[in-house]
Formats: C-alpha cells, structure tokens, sequence
C-alpha cells in the first residue's frame, strides 16, 4: 500500500478506484449526470463512505476546466445559482448526518436512492408545471441535504430536469454546472466539519486526473442526436453500479 494512500487502501483498490473515476467522469461528460451514482457505489466498498465523498468532491474540481466553460454559456443562470446556494444552505445538515448515522444505514440509504433515481429516470416521469424560482430553491435544499449525507447531489436535480421542458442540451448544461459548482463549494463545508483531512487530499488528487480526463473523453463523445444511446449507456453502467454497491456483507 503506498503511503500516501487512506489506511486499508491496497494498489489494487487504487487501481479500482481510478478507472471507476475514469468511467464516470466518461458518462458525467456526455450524459450530465451519473459520476456520483457509479463511483460511489464501487467506492464504498474500497475506502469509507465518508472519505469516498470527500475524494470525489475534491476530484469534481477537473469539470471546472473541463465541461463547465461551454455548459455556463447554455443555462439560466439566475435560476441555476438558486439552486447552488440552496444546495450549500442544506449540505451541512448533510454532512453532519454522514458523521453521526451508522455507515451501513448510510450505504444501504445510498443504493436505494439511486435505484429510486434510475427507475424515475427510465420510467421517463415528466413535471406537469412550469418550475417556479420557489420549486427550484426547494430542489436544491433536497439535492443539498442528499449530497451531504450520502454525496449524491445528483438525484433530485437530474429528475427535476429532466422531467421539465427544456431541450435537452439546456437541461444537460444546466446539470452540469449544477453538480460541478455545488461540489467545488461544499468542499470547505465538508472541511469544517473535518471530512477533508490529509489521508483524503492525496486520494482525491489522484482521482483529479483520471476523473478530468473522462469528462473530457465524454464531453468529445457527446452529440445531441444520439442522447438515447447516451441516455441508454448511462443507465446501464447506473444499475451495474448499485449492483457492486449493495453492502451485503456490512
């Protein structure tokens, strides 16, 4: 085990974690959404849930050179920023949540959110009313507290978009540059509640590279007349994940 590495972590389970990082980033990219869905499943069962999260959010910072340039030019940033400060007024009570409940509840919490995401989203359920700023505040305090707790910001906002109206380029950069900044900020919240520690730093720096690396590979992929194949990939890869990810041995 490198010494740099959390404690428990083998080379073989830094292996895993980066083409796992890789993968997602891929998929993140091109589908804008799903890394945190398909890394953090896999994750878990290397390094604690805790400091999974804490990697990742360090690792999303690669999607502020990589994808976030282009998406910030698409999306209604008025509303996009309500999202993103909600999310942050909600993450600390997250984040408490991950340091005080039993990690297996917390694991377990985790996979049956994203089963719950994964059939909404194939189910194609569709928003019947026109989002209000209001309805998009209260998004983002839910996506907010989940991303805090069990590090997946993801769920509400993707359905939440892609159950509206908007085309789906909008609708992917806007959760693009969602996911991207609201990870970037809750970093010094996760830090002031002593998630980001030194064991941490070198793992998510690590992941850094890889994780850029996909989303750029994804982003060069991505062509709007294919989004159902894309769409399709994702959800594959999305239950392949909550499949490796079930604590049936926790």
């Amino acid at each position: 085990m490198p010494d740099w590495l959390p404690e428990g972590v083998s080379s073989f389970g830094l292996i895993v974690l980066l083409v796992t990082v890789f993968v997602a980033g891929v998929v993140y990219g091109f589908a804008g959404f799903g890394a945190a869905l398909i890394f953090l499943p896999v994750a878990a069962r290397v390094v604690p849930l805790e400091v999974a999260i804490a990697a990742f959010n360090l690792s999303a910072v690669a999607s502020l050179v990589t994808v976030v340039p282009k998406a910030w030019k698409q999306v209604d940033r008025r509303a996009v920023w309500v999202q993103i400060l909600c999310a942050c007024l909600s993450a600390s009570a997250g984040i408490f949540v991950l340091r005080t409940v039993d990690v297996t509840w917390l694991k377990w919490a985790m996979v049956l959110l994203i089963a719950a995401t994964l059939i909404a989203l194939i189910a194609g359920w569709r928003l019947k009313a026109e989002p209000t700023l209001r309805m998009r505040g209260y998004v983002g305090l839910l996506a907010g507290f989940f991303g805090g707790a069990v590090g997946l910001l993801g769920p509400a906002v993707v359905i939440f978009q892609l159950a509206g109206t908007e085309s789906a380029a909008r609708s992917r950069a806007t959760t693009l540059v969602f996911l991207t900044v609201s990870s970037v900020l809750i970093l010094p919240l996760m830090a002031a509640q002593g998630l980001i520690t030194w064991a941490v730093v070198p793992l998510g720096l690590a992941m850094l590279v890889p994780y850029g690396l996909g989303t750029q590979v994804g982003h060069w992929l991505f062509r709007p007349q294919f989004e159902g194949l894309y769409r399709g990939a994702a959800y594959a890869l999305i239950a392949l994940a909550v499949l490796l990810g079930l604590p049936l041995d926790t």
